[in-house]
């Protein structure tokens, strides 16, 4: 059942930036704006999930909730939870690697696989990777090759568009990444690029009649309309420094970092959430350009949210 909370309720998953495992908390949390309270419903330090090969980030990632299930992405697997977090299932599939991104649409999941440059389907009746395509660029011109995701002539990881985003609705696919220079638009057809973005843009999905992105290089949450510019956005993020804010002291990349954005949720027509990093989310009311509330999760720069979406369950946590 769907709750129907005023101020929604959220649920995020923060990943450690770094190669070494940190005594700061990270997985997933459920997060109730309106009373700033945070629970930590999976530990990813107790979780008994093997966090070795599984890249830069240590962590859980995409998020997608079902009316029975809650799906995570952890970099090279599916995993499966009930609403109380119980492990139901996790898959694997060797063209899923570096996944970031999911959607659900139309009883499937769709995974950004980075180091493929491919987007998986999984299905979620069958309970398998049914459908797979691979994204190449020529001459500034993009192209989708479907392949069998269970078959043996897929592409290779080459990771040439690093693939972090995927949205999908009734006019079809869009797919966003590192180097891809904007937002693409799948329509069962053709790839083709719908909207350019700033180097840096995270989570880049249709909003409106426009674009709704995280630009990193402005620090701050923007609206793009195709046509009236008076409704344009741009609201920054926070440049969180919590009493305590701890450093770090190993290798990590530029986005461990306060104030790097990314994980987006959209409430409504006019509350979207965005997670920060050291793990933060907030509210913000897009009609009145303003932030309405922020919750903090970690002091550690190297805990990061990655996502962030509706919980969509009823009850208390």
């Amino acid at each position: 059942m769907v709750q129907t909370h005023a101020i929604p309720r959220l649920i995020a998953t923060s990943v450690i930036r770094g190669r070494q495992k940190l005594d700061s908390q990270g997985g997933v949390f459920l997060v109730d704006m309106e009373l700033e309270r945070v629970v930590l419903a999976l530990d990813w330090n107790t979780a008994g999930i093997d966090w070795q090969s599984r890249g830069f980030e240590l962590g859980l990632r995409g998020i997608a909730c079902t009316p029975d299930a809650v799906y995570l992405a952890a970099g090279d697997e599916l995993f499966a939870y009930s609403p109380q977090f119980k492990l139901l299932g996790s898959w694997r599939n060797e063209y899923l690697k570096q996944c970031r991104g999911i959607a659900l649409h139309q009883g499937k999941l769709f995974l950004a696989s980075g180091a493929f440059d491919s987007i998986l389907a999984f299905d979620l009746e069958q309970r398998k990777f049914d459908w797979a395509m691979h994204i190449n660029v020529k001459q500034y011109r993009f192209k989708g090759a479907q392949f069998d995701p269970n078959g043996a002539d897929g592409p290779l990881p080459l990771n040439k568009l690093e693939l972090t985003d995927v949205f999908c609705n009734s006019a079809g696919m869009y797919i966003s990444g590192r180097n891809t220079g904007g937002l693409l638009h799948f329509n069962g057809t053709t790839v083709l690029m719908t909207a350019e973005l700033p180097p840096g843009a995270l989570n880049a999905r249709p909003f409106r009649e426009g674009v709704l992105y995280i630009d990193n290089e402005m620090s701050a949450l923007r609206y793009c309309g195709r046509t009236d510019s008076k409704e344009d956005r741009a609201l920054p993020l926070p440049a969180h420094n919590p009493a305590g804010l701890q450093h770090a002291d190993t290798d990590f990349s530029g986005e461990a970092q306060a104030g790097f954005g990314r994980g987006l949720c959209v409430v409504n027509e006019r509350a979207v959430a965005v997670g920060t990093s050291p793990a933060t989310v907030t509210l913000y009311d897009l009609q009145k350009n303003r932030r309405l509330f922020s919750v903090n999760l970690s002091r550690d720069v190297r805990t990061a949210i990655h996502s962030v979406a509706i919980w969509p369950y009823l009850g208390s946590f």
